[in-house]
This record gives C-alpha cells, sequence and structure tokens, in this order.
C-alpha cells in the first residue's frame, strides 16, 4: 500500500514538473488588444489584467534630463536624446495617449498590483548619459516604492553596471546576447535576458545559467509555435512575447 502511495506521489510531482510553464512578460506591455499601444500606460494596465507576470517597457533620457517611456530612439522624426521633453509632450502614441514620462508611467504602475516592471534602460550616446539614466531611473523607483517589483535589464554593459552599484540587491539582467553565463555571473548580474536566435545558437546556456543561479529570460517570442518549442526548453524561466494570453489559450 505504502509503495502504490510513493509511485502515485511520483507520479503527481513528475506531472506538475512537465505542465509548469515559465513566466509570460508582456512585450511592450499588451498592446496587441483593442484600445491599446506599445509602452503606453493602457498596455501595462491591459498586461496586469491579462494575468502577466510582468510587462516589460523602454525608457529613454531627453536632452533636458526627463525620462520618457518609449522603444525607438527618434519619434516622428525627433531623436529623443537632442530634444526637451517641451517638444516631445505634446506627440502622441499609437492609441491616442500621449507620450508618458517615467513619473507618470511608474505611478499609473502602481495602481497595478501584482505584476513585475521589467525596466529597460536603452543604451544612450555617452557613458555619462548612460550612468544619468541608471541613476534617475532607480532614485525614481525607489521614491515609488516599486524596488521589490522592478527587475533592469539593458543592452549596456554601462548601464547594467551602474544599476548594481546604486541598486547592488536588484535584479539586473544583460539583454546584448554576446557575454557567456558565466562571464554575466562574474559581473554579478542577476540574469541573461537573450533574443531567441542566441539560445537556438548556444542551447546549452540556459541550463548553464541555471546551474549559476542566474535567471533565464527569452525575448521576443511569438505565435503558439514558437511560444511552445521555449516553454519546453530547459532552464527557461521567462519569456518575453507580444502575444501574452497564446499559452493561457491551452
Amino acid at each position: 500500500m505504502m509503495e502504490r502511495f510513493f509511485i502515485v506521489l511520483l507520479f503527481s510531482f513528475v506531472a506538475s514538473l512537465l505542465s509548469a510553464q515559465p513566466l509570460i512578460v508582456a512585450h511592450r506591455g499588451y498592446w496587441r488588444t483593442e484600445g491599446s499601444a506599445q509602452n503606453s500606460i493602457m498596455s501595462f494596465q491591459r498586461a496586469a489584467e491579462a494575468g502577466c507576470w510582468g510587462s516589460e517597457f523602454d525608457v529613454w533620457l531627453t536632452a533636458d534630463g526627463v525620462p520618457v517611456v518609449f522603444h525607438d530612439a527618434t519619434i516622428d522624426g525627433i531623436r529623443i536624446e537632442d530634444t526637451t521633453f517641451a517638444t516631445l509632450m505634446n506627440h502622441r502614441l499609437a492609441n491616442g495617449e500621449f507620450i508618458p514620462t517615467l513619473q507618470q508611467y511608474l505611478q499609473a504602475a502602481a495602481r497595478c498590483p501584482g505584476i513585475r516592471l521589467i525596466f529597460e534602460v536603452k543604451p544612450h550616446r555617452t557613458p555619462k548619459r548612460d550612468s544619468l539614466i541608471s541613476e534617475l531611473s532607480v532614485e525614481l523607483i525607489n521614491k515609488l516604492g516599486l524596488a521589490e517589483r522592478t527587475d533592469y535589464i539593458s543592452f549596456s554593459k554601462h548601464v547594467c553596471r551602474r544599476i548594481h552599484e546604486v541598486a547592488p540587491t536588484a535584479k539586473v539582467a544583460y539583454l546584448n546576447g554576446d557575454l557567456t553565463p558565466k562571464e554575466v555571473k562574474e559581473l554579478g548580474w542577476t540574469g541573461i535576458d537573450y533574443n531567441a536566435g542566441v539560445f537556438d545558437k548556444h542551447p546549452e546556456w540556459p541550463t548553464e545559467a541555471k546551474k549559476l543561479g542566474l535567471e533565464v529570460n527569452v525575448w521576443t517570442v511569438d505565435g503558439k509555435e514558437q511560444l511552445q518549442r521555449f516553454a519546453a526548453m530547459p532552464g527557461i524561466d521567462i519569456i518575453t512575447t507580444n502575444d501574452p494570453t497564446l499559452l493561457k489559450e491551452e
């Protein structure tokens, strides 16, 4: 009787492992839905409503030192780094929202508990500006009481270093894909957040990263077939996708 009990317990444990799926991050928020737009406040709210584990967003620093939430380096042909916020403030996103300041965005995010902020700091033109945007970002996150809910990511090694210096307990993941898990671990960062193509080229890296205690995120994975493929890949903790509800539909 006892032997049968342990066999049932073992099968239950294996089934739970097989059914477990990576955590889902909405790429630039959940914007493929009515009334939403990439990096809009609505896209964050929609990601929270959809039950996403996290919502990713991108941050630039204007010429006069105002952090804003937007993906591209330019908006309507205007380079954000070279432009004052007064010039940018009347530009609208695809859903009609004005381009949000980081403070506006974070204040709205604070009203959506239970979802993590995946905070991408864009690489700026100089190390000085990389440092400034990193410091301002951490300062504002701390001021609004969001440190426990925020993970930082960047393509810039300088940004990752500076955030780790000013927020040593924060999660910091590198995006560019040109460092091995061992090299990331040696820098003191907490994860790798690499493009799907990087893991296709180095399928051993997710497992290596897990052995080193690093978190593993893959981006940007769209379509049910690709989502299922990476959900089944050993070592993948998190999937960043423009289709954050597809795996839930199964």
